[in-house]
């Protein structure tokens, strides 16, 4: 790991790498493919046609296969070659390459965005290595092609937001796959991008400020902050600021959440009728509660969301606890009232939900209506079988209910990120 430089000021110069087609490209590598001549898919077909494609081989891209689409949606070609998702794999691959980023920039300068994107402080380094921001990525890319084969594209900006915008709008466009967007091009560069292009703009927002008559970030850029304000409140002002091309956010300054709390979800493998959910999210917060446990927190709020099937919509909702709690029946009680305050008769394709407001186990309160002795055996019993998971895997111990058809327990408990391992 390389020791960051520090010298008293350094130039603003922010740089986020993305692996283009990372599964993709990670699964042709593994077959010894070359990725822009092989039709590969990164899907389980096991899950029917109606299960989403989650990366295309660069061919296929530039065939025009977007890299979000569902199996039906695929062009039909016998050729295609389709790879079960292992997701334990491409995490390995993610670490090799935050590795291999940590011999050219300091711990501090990393960001690791997601699984296949990360943030580079560039600025310590331009007189350390004596290169331009440019050429250093092009070294970094070139090793990652010498380690792992994979590809990447860059973005290269003053500020993250700068940087991300030249990745996700011109990086692909460009031979060497780097973009550079300064300050002062974001009048030609970025004020003319459609609002929706924008970074931190969904499609829910876009179509709001549509109707403000906002549809280019130029647009946004000149609107006045004060009647954003008065419709959208403080959310609108860092989104103005980003429009303007600001952005004072330090990727040494590593985010630490004000109120945390654990969350879980999942889409279902078919349509599930509202009478068949309470199996499913007795299971899901059995898992949850094992994680509470094993991190010695309480929580005083829980939050269910539930999404019917395709566009039918859904609900989210919250509720604080009378006290800060660990007890699985207690957290599951509290997320079956909201269950049957808000559920429609619709059939259920998604499941999330979220325990808040967490603090430490050290810090529970007493309650007069609740017997500690009882408790204190109930928790005993509860962390032995925490204990019994830890060690020899989630399905050491389950419920009856696991034998029910509506059960995901034991399917969920082999997959990485909803993906087998």
């Amino acid at each position: 790991m390389l020791k960051p430089p520090r010298p008293s000021s350094f130039p603003n110069v922010v740089s986020v790498l993305d692996l283009k087609s990372f599964y993709a490209v990670v699964e042709c590598v593994e077959r010894g493919l070359d990725p822009f001549k092989t039709p590969l898919v990164v899907a389980d077909k096991t899950r029917g046609t109606g299960t989403i494609v989650l990366a295309v081989s660069p061919f296929l891209r530039k065939q025009g296969v977007p890299s979000r689409l569902r199996v039906f949606e695929l062009p039909k070609r016998d050729d295609i070659i389709f790879a079960t998702p292992r997701m334990s794999l491409y995490l390995q691959r993610s670490a090799q390459v935050m590795q291999t980023l940590l011999d050219f920039v300091g711990e501090d300068d990393l960001h690791v965005y997601s699984i296949d994107e990360a943030f580079l402080n560039l600025g310590p380094y331009l007189s350390f290595y004596k290169k331009t921001p440019e050429a250093i990525m092009l070294m970094i890319k070139e090793t990652l092609y010498e380690r792992m084969k994979l590809l990447a594209t860059v973005g290269i900006g003053d500020n993250p937001f700068l940087a991300k915008s030249a990745l996700d709008n011109e990086s692909k466009k460009t031979k060497n796959g780097i973009a550079i967007w300064r300050k002062e091009e974001i009048k030609k560069k970025l004020w003319t991008l459609p609002i929706g292009d924008m970074w931190g703009v969904a499609k829910r927002m876009e179509a709001r400020l549509q109707q403000l008559g906002i549809f280019t970030i130029g647009d946004l850029a000149n609107y006045p902050l004060h009647r954003l304000h008065a419709l959208f409140g403080m959310m609108c002002e860092q989104l103005h600021r980003h429009a303007n091309g600001i952005d004072e956010s330090n990727i040494r300054e590593k985010y630490v959440p004000e109120s945390p709390g654990i969350s879980m979800g999942q889409v279902l493998y078919r349509d599930y009728e509202p009478s068949e959910i309470p199996v499913v999210l007795r299971e899901m917060c059995d898992d949850l509660c094992l994680r509470l446990r094993l991190e010695r927190q309480l929580s005083s709020l829980v939050h269910l969301s539930i999404g019917y099937s395709k566009t039918m919509g859904g609900f989210s909702h919250q509720m604080s606890l009378i006290r800060a709690t660990d007890d699985e029946d207690e957290l599951y009680n509290a997320l079956m009232v909201l269950f049957h305050k808000y559920i429609e008769d619709k059939p259920v394709r998604n499941i999330t939900f979220a325990f808040r407001k967490l603090v430490p186990l050290k810090n529970e309160q007493l309650d007069l209506f609740v017997d500690p002795f009882l408790s204190d055996k109930k928790r005993k019993l509860q962390q032995t079988i925490a204990t019994i998971k830890s060690r020899f895997g989630h399905n050491a111990v389950l419920r009856t209910s696991a034998l029910l058809e509506a059960s995901t327990t034991k399917e969920r408990h082999t997959l990485i990120g909803g993906h087998r391992k």
